[in-house]
Protein backbone atom coordinates (compact mmCIF):
# COMPACT_ATOMS: atom_id res chain seq x y z
CA UNK A 1 0.00 0.00 0.00
CA UNK A 2 1.41 3.58 -1.00
CA UNK A 3 1.59 5.89 2.02
CA UNK A 4 -0.32 8.42 0.22
CA UNK A 5 -3.32 5.98 -0.92
CA UNK A 6 -6.27 7.14 1.10
CA UNK A 7 -8.56 3.76 1.92
CA UNK A 8 -10.49 4.80 5.17
CA UNK A 9 -10.37 8.10 7.67
CA UNK A 10 -11.54 11.34 8.33
CA UNK A 11 -11.41 15.24 7.27
CA UNK A 12 -12.41 18.41 8.23
CA UNK A 13 -16.19 19.59 6.41
CA UNK A 14 -16.13 21.98 4.07
CA UNK A 15 -17.42 25.20 6.69
CA UNK A 16 -14.97 23.85 9.62
CA UNK A 17 -11.64 24.36 8.38
CA UNK A 18 -10.74 27.51 10.73
CA UNK A 19 -13.20 25.61 13.62
CA UNK A 20 -10.69 23.63 15.89
CA UNK A 21 -11.93 20.54 14.90
CA UNK A 22 -9.81 17.36 15.92
CA UNK A 23 -10.01 14.22 14.36
CA UNK A 24 -11.18 11.22 16.16
CA UNK A 25 -9.09 8.80 17.69
CA UNK A 26 -9.79 5.17 19.61
CA UNK A 27 -9.25 5.29 23.06
CA UNK A 28 -7.68 1.78 23.44
CA UNK A 29 -5.70 -0.53 20.71
CA UNK A 30 -9.04 -2.98 20.52
CA UNK A 31 -12.09 -0.22 20.60
CA UNK A 32 -13.91 -0.43 17.95
CA UNK A 33 -15.24 2.42 17.66
CA UNK A 34 -13.48 6.54 17.12
CA UNK A 35 -14.74 8.99 19.54
CA UNK A 36 -16.53 12.02 18.34
CA UNK A 37 -16.65 15.18 19.53
CA UNK A 38 -18.88 18.34 19.32
CA UNK A 39 -18.23 21.26 16.76
CA UNK A 40 -19.77 23.62 18.83
CA UNK A 41 -22.08 24.57 21.44
CA UNK A 42 -25.64 22.89 21.70
CA UNK A 43 -28.37 23.06 23.89
CA UNK A 44 -30.70 19.99 23.48
CA UNK A 45 -34.04 20.36 24.84
CA UNK A 46 -36.23 18.46 26.67
CA UNK A 47 -38.41 15.65 24.23
CA UNK A 48 -41.80 16.86 23.34
CA UNK A 49 -44.16 14.84 21.47
CA UNK A 50 -43.95 16.25 17.95
CA UNK A 51 -40.72 18.01 18.09
CA UNK A 52 -37.16 17.36 15.77
CA UNK A 53 -34.46 15.74 17.11
CA UNK A 54 -31.22 18.55 17.87
CA UNK A 55 -28.84 17.93 15.29
CA UNK A 56 -25.21 17.85 16.42
CA UNK A 57 -22.56 19.23 14.25
CA UNK A 58 -19.50 17.17 14.02
CA UNK A 59 -17.55 19.07 11.44
CA UNK A 60 -16.16 16.14 9.98
CA UNK A 61 -16.57 14.10 7.60
CA UNK A 62 -15.44 10.33 6.47
CA UNK A 63 -14.27 8.28 3.66
CA UNK A 64 -13.58 4.41 3.02
CA UNK A 65 -13.90 1.70 0.67
CA UNK A 66 -17.15 1.72 -1.46
CA UNK A 67 -18.15 -1.64 0.17
CA UNK A 68 -17.82 -0.45 2.97
CA UNK A 69 -20.06 1.76 5.36
CA UNK A 70 -20.25 3.71 8.91
CA UNK A 71 -22.46 3.75 11.79
CA UNK A 72 -22.97 6.78 14.16
CA UNK A 73 -23.65 5.47 17.80
CA UNK A 74 -24.17 7.08 20.96
CA UNK A 75 -22.59 6.87 23.80
CA UNK A 76 -23.36 4.13 26.47
CA UNK A 77 -23.09 6.47 29.18
CA UNK A 78 -25.44 9.48 27.15
CA UNK A 79 -29.04 7.88 28.29
CA UNK A 80 -28.36 7.60 31.66
CA UNK A 81 -26.29 10.51 32.58
CA UNK A 82 -27.41 12.42 29.85
CA UNK A 83 -30.87 11.80 28.84
CA UNK A 84 -29.89 11.53 24.78
CA UNK A 85 -30.91 8.77 22.78
CA UNK A 86 -30.27 8.64 19.24
CA UNK A 87 -33.29 9.80 17.00
CA UNK A 88 -32.49 6.74 14.65
CA UNK A 89 -30.95 4.39 17.35
CA UNK A 90 -27.99 4.02 14.75
CA UNK A 91 -26.61 6.45 11.79
CA UNK A 92 -25.75 4.33 9.07
CA UNK A 93 -23.61 6.35 6.52
CA UNK A 94 -22.62 4.81 3.33
CA UNK A 95 -19.32 5.47 1.54
CA UNK A 96 -20.74 7.82 -1.66
CA UNK A 97 -21.99 10.15 1.03
CA UNK A 98 -18.33 11.25 1.52
CA UNK A 99 -18.51 15.15 -0.47
CA UNK A 100 -21.74 15.16 -1.54
CA UNK A 101 -22.64 18.41 -3.13
CA UNK A 102 -24.96 19.50 -0.25
CA UNK A 103 -22.72 19.07 2.72
CA UNK A 104 -19.63 17.99 1.60
CA UNK A 105 -20.08 14.19 3.58
CA UNK A 106 -20.22 16.65 6.97
CA UNK A 107 -22.17 13.60 9.33
CA UNK A 108 -24.00 14.97 12.54
CA UNK A 109 -25.63 13.42 15.46
CA UNK A 110 -29.25 13.39 15.59
CA UNK A 111 -30.70 13.64 19.57
CA UNK A 112 -33.39 13.83 21.92
CA UNK A 113 -33.25 14.69 25.46
CA UNK A 114 -35.34 12.75 27.64
CA UNK A 115 -34.23 14.56 31.00
CA UNK A 116 -36.77 17.44 32.39
CA UNK A 117 -34.06 19.92 31.69
CA UNK A 118 -31.99 21.13 28.82
CA UNK A 119 -28.48 19.29 28.30
CA UNK A 120 -25.50 21.87 27.22
CA UNK A 121 -23.00 20.13 24.74
CA UNK A 122 -19.97 21.87 24.81
CA UNK A 123 -17.60 22.04 21.55
CA UNK A 124 -15.02 19.20 22.20
CA UNK A 125 -17.36 17.06 23.89
CA UNK A 126 -17.37 13.33 23.28
CA UNK A 127 -20.89 12.93 21.95
CA UNK A 128 -20.74 9.05 20.60
CA UNK A 129 -18.80 6.74 18.47
CA UNK A 130 -18.50 5.72 14.72
CA UNK A 131 -17.49 2.74 13.47
CA UNK A 132 -16.43 1.43 10.46
CA UNK A 133 -18.18 -1.49 9.09
CA UNK A 134 -18.45 -4.22 5.45
CA UNK A 135 -21.60 -4.66 3.51
CA UNK A 136 -22.73 -7.95 1.78
CA UNK A 137 -25.10 -7.58 -1.57
CA UNK A 138 -27.32 -10.80 -2.71
CA UNK A 139 -26.56 -12.76 -5.75
CA UNK A 140 -29.27 -10.45 -7.68
CA UNK A 141 -28.20 -7.43 -6.57
CA UNK A 142 -28.60 -5.07 -9.68
CA UNK A 143 -28.63 -1.44 -7.86
CA UNK A 144 -27.43 1.15 -10.18
CA UNK A 145 -28.83 4.46 -8.35
CA UNK A 146 -26.09 7.37 -7.86
CA UNK A 147 -26.64 9.95 -4.65
CA UNK A 148 -27.90 13.19 -5.74
CA UNK A 149 -27.50 14.92 -2.34
CA UNK A 150 -26.54 14.94 1.12
CA UNK A 151 -28.49 14.01 4.81
CA UNK A 152 -31.59 11.88 3.77
CA UNK A 153 -31.22 12.04 0.06
CA UNK A 154 -31.25 8.56 -1.00
CA UNK A 155 -34.58 7.46 -1.59
CA UNK A 156 -35.09 11.14 -3.74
Amino acid sequence: MNNNEKIRGFEIAKGFEDKDIHLPVRKTKYSAGYDIEAAEDVVIPPFKPGMKPTLVKTGLKAYCPKDEFFILVNRSSNPGKRGLVLANSVGIIDSDYYGNPDNDGHFMYAYYNFFTEDIHIKKGDCIGQLIFLKFLTVDNDEAQGERVGGFGSTSK
